[in-house]
């Protein structure tokens, strides 16, 4: 892989991992544009490379949050921190539970399945047209709502559902606050991401061997630059209820992504 292909999929990676189009099914269709053929274990490189890059972005936009939380945790105390961490805790159960049982046959839904993730883009489109019309609240997250957006973040592990797009919808669907509903899918993925990272990486599959880590460089940088930009232009999309410019730009991508496919099947 060149520097040219590594820095486009960075910024596709950091502008899908927080705008509401899916970077899983985007990093799909860039591969499928680009004809990228790199060896897997050269590919699950880059997947692991561009995802720390984007979790590093979320942390620098989040830092202050976070400290806090951590100030809150370490106080031994039943406090608002501690109770927020443990609505991260509860959101992180259904993806986790997916992915230790079922990552076998998640992973055979990618590999440039364009029909699949064309008809995912359609559906997150659906749920963002859905969000944009629901009305402003003031209601937090709750415990139980906790669990359902956890539901929603382990859905979107399908190429094609947008993971910010379907826990924010959810969310605010469950009638949360819309900045709330925002910061709690921006940071209770962090976790999950590290996680992955650690377990990919313990694995074996990885193989740095032959890899161009400059070009992997480049698409660090790209992503966390991308990832930084998105991230705050996300949040104040989702305070300004502009997500129906989303849903229509999923709609066509993933009707495109379909034709496409079908006229070079």
């Amino acid at each position: 892989m060149d520097v040219w292909d590594a820095s486009i999929l960075g910024i596709i990676q950091g502008l899908t991992e927080f705008l509401p189009v899916s970077s899983s099914g985007h990093l799909e269709l860039g591969k499928a544009i680009l004809g990228n053929n790199s060896l897997p274990k050269e590919s699950l490189l880059l997947t692991v490379i561009l995802h720390f890059a984007t979790a590093l972005s979320t942390i620098v936009i989040f830092r202050k949050d976070i400290v806090e939380i951590f100030k809150g945790l370490f106080s031994f105390q039943w406090n608002e921190e501690t109770r927020f961490s443990l609505k991260i805790i509860i959101s992180m159960i259904p993806a986790a539970l997916v992915g230790y049982f079922f990552e076998s046959q998640m992973e055979m839904l990618f590999g440039e399945n364009i029909i699949l993730v064309g008809f995912m883009l359609i559906v997150t489109s659906l749920l963002l047209w859905l969000t944009d019309k629901s009305k402003a609240t003031r209601k937090p997250v709750s415990y139980t709502n906790s669990f359902v957006i956890g539901v929603a973040q382990a859905i979107a592990i399908l190429p094609g559902i947008s993971r910010s797009g379907a826990t924010i919808a959810t969310s605010v669907l469950l009638g949360n606050e819309k900045s709330k509903a925002a910061r709690f899918s921006f940071l209770m993925v962090v976790p999950l991401i590290f996680g992955k990272i650690l377990k990919d990486i313990t694995s074996g599959d990885i193989s740095i061997a032959d890899a161009n880590m400059v070009s992997y460089g480049v698409g660090f940088v790209a992503a966390f630059i991308s990832g930084l930009l998105a991230c705050t232009w996300m949040i104040s999309i989702v305070k300004r209820s502009k997500l129906r410019y989303f849903a229509i730009y999923c709609f066509v991508v993933g009707v495109g992504s379909i034709i496409f496919t079908q006229m070079n099947g």
